[in-house]
């Protein structure tokens, strides 16, 4: 029998919390099979089985934060087959006059007991068997009622079978769930989203329907009675709880703001909600403090804002800019070959103008190493775009990004950004960045002034490019300048570095290269 203990997945991190499980007991797994989703300070990690064989017991709950080296699944390997040692066991207690308790079936709930592997006591499982040595005697068969020592006269046995002895009492357990919560069907993600979210999940209408022929264990669902009809086949999903916060809240909004309906819930009365009309009724869920636990990635995430905000001194410097040429060249990009399969944006665009800029100003691309008292300057630059996800801030880098031409750095631009959004980045992938883009545009900011990310010297933050009226100025063929008010694309552009060994000039030169190629992408020929 060997336990999985929970692996040290990169950069000396010392715990991490379980997320989910991918197997349930007495699944067969090979070797590098995903058996659970754990989240680390950086990011959700699939860990694989170094083992094969049976499972033979989940033991970390569904939630539970554990350290570094603590054991999580325990799995039977070859020769130690789950079926063999319960066949061993039946054979020992036989010979001990005894009749060995029935394998418990892990996808089907014990009667009167629906807890099934990561939610709550277990209590319809023993301890697991202490493995005997062969030399020793026949262990005495545990009982839960102290056994005699005196010798039993040996009974002339029978060549029927052995009706099962009725089975020992289970430890005393929590009350049975009511039949409504028997029948939900949801994976602990959708559980725990709707308990952050304060919705009854037995209120919620599911729109899921479970694939035919699903076993519902551990791994997938909890609380649920399967009887085989369609109808408790059907599964809340993410968006069914979703949609039922969003309505609770509307309801909550009509009730007090809009006309005044009532709303299943407590009873207000004129002395706790003063101008409310008498006999209105509408739900206190949502008054209530809600607390939510500071960890993961969100917690790494604080601790190196606080790090760098008060280790670096920052500088932040701002230039607005007409990026209607930029605009327009992104057009051109969407309508060539190599940019079919490719998302292309006016990042892309920002992101090559930096790279670029990076060749007059190098000390852009280095880092202070306070023990060394020396200043790093980068062979080469991983550029990091910091993208926002449900756990927190992370900054994937593109490695070696300025080797890359622009049709690899758009797609690897892509890639960072679809797997930050599916939570798999990886540690590794956030390691060792030079400089970082922020993209605060994207939720219609127009600017701001970014931290720097701890091991790097600067950070640009790209605003919202709006179209915003411009001064113009054309010249004629004899040199005579006109000014205009026109529309154009706007945007705004902020540098953040670390003023010990980046200065104003240097932080000031390389914004406005990045400037001057944003407003004429024709400018990049020049560096």
């Amino acid at each position: 029998m060997a336990d999985y203990l929970l692996p040290d997945v990169g950069e000396g991190l010392t715990e991490a919390e379980l997320v989910s499980w991918k197997v349930a007991v007495g699944d067969v797994i090979a070797v590098n099979d995903i058996v659970c989703e754990i989240e680390t300070a950086k990011s959700i990690v699939e860990l694989p089985s170094p083992y094969a064989g049976t499972v033979t017991g989940l033991l970390v709950e569904v939630g539970t934060t554990v350290p570094v080296g603590t054991p999580i699944i325990s799995v039977a390997q070859a020769g130690e087959a789950v079926g063999a040692s319960a066949a061993t066991g039946a054979s020992d207690a036989a010979k001990a006059g005894e009749t060995a308790p029935e394998p418990i079936d892990t996808n089907i709930p014990p009667e009167g007991n629906v807890t099934l592997v990561g939610y709550g006591p277990r209590a319809a499982q023993s301890q697991r068997r202490p493995r005997r040595d062969a030399s020793a005697a026949a262990p005495t068969p545990v009982s839960p009622t102290p056994v005699s020592p005196t010798p039993v006269s040996p009974a002339p046995v029978s060549p029927a079978p052995v009706s099962p002895a009725p089975p020992s009492p289970a430890p005393p357990s929590p009350a049975p769930p009511s039949p409504a919560e028997l029948r939900v069907l949801a994976k602990p993600p959708v559980r725990k989203l709707a308990k952050e979210l304060g919705v009854d999940l037995a209120t919620v209408t599911p729109t899921g329907i479970a694939p035919a022929g699903a076993e519902f264990s551990g791994a997938e669902f909890s609380g649920a009675e399967f009887s085989g009809a369609e109808s408790s086949r059907a599964v809340i999903t993410r968006a069914d709880v979703e949609a039922a916060a969003r309505a609770h809240s509307a309801a909550w909004t009509d009730a007090v703001f809009g006309d005044v309906q009532a709303v299943p819930g407590a009873q207000a009365t004129e002395a706790a909600y003063p101008g409310t009309a008498a006999g209105l009724a509408f739900t206190t869920d949502g008054l209530t403090d809600r607390r939510e636990p500071i960890k993961g990635v969100r917690k790494m995430m604080a601790q190196a804002m606080v790090d760098s905000a008060f280790t670096a001194p920052h500088v932040t410097e701002w230039v607005t800019i007409d990026a209607t040429r930029t605009v327009e060249f992104v057009q051109r990009l969407k309508q060539r070959r190599e940019f079919r399969e490719v998302k292309v944006s006016p990042l892309l665009v920002v992101a090559r103008a930096c790279l670029l800029a990076l060749r007059r100003t190098p000390e852009i691309n280095s880092t202070w190493d306070e023990a060394a008292g020396e200043v790093v300057f980068k062979g080469s630059c991983n550029l990091g775009i910091a993208a926002a996800t449900p756990r927190g801030l992370v900054v994937p880098n593109v490695k070696a990004a300025d080797r890359l031409g622009l049709v690899e750095l758009a797609a690897a631009i892509n890639e960072l950004g679809r797997t930050a959004r599916e939570g798999r980045t990886q540690p590794a992938e956030m390691a060792g960045g030079s400089f970082t883009i922020t993209n605060v545009g994207v939720f219609g900011i127009d600017g701001g002034t970014p931290i720097i990310n701890p091991g790097e010297s600067a950070i640009l933050a790209m605003g919202a490019i709006r179209k915003q009226p411009w001064v113009v100025t054309t010249r004629d063929a004899d040199g005579t300048e006109h000014d205009e008010i026109a529309v154009r694309q706007v945007t705004t552009l902020g540098l953040s570095f670390d003023h010990r060994h980046i200065d104003g000039a240097i932080g000031s030169r390389f914004l406005a290269d990045v400037a001057a190629i944003v407003e004429d992408p024709g400018n990049a020929l020049l560096f």
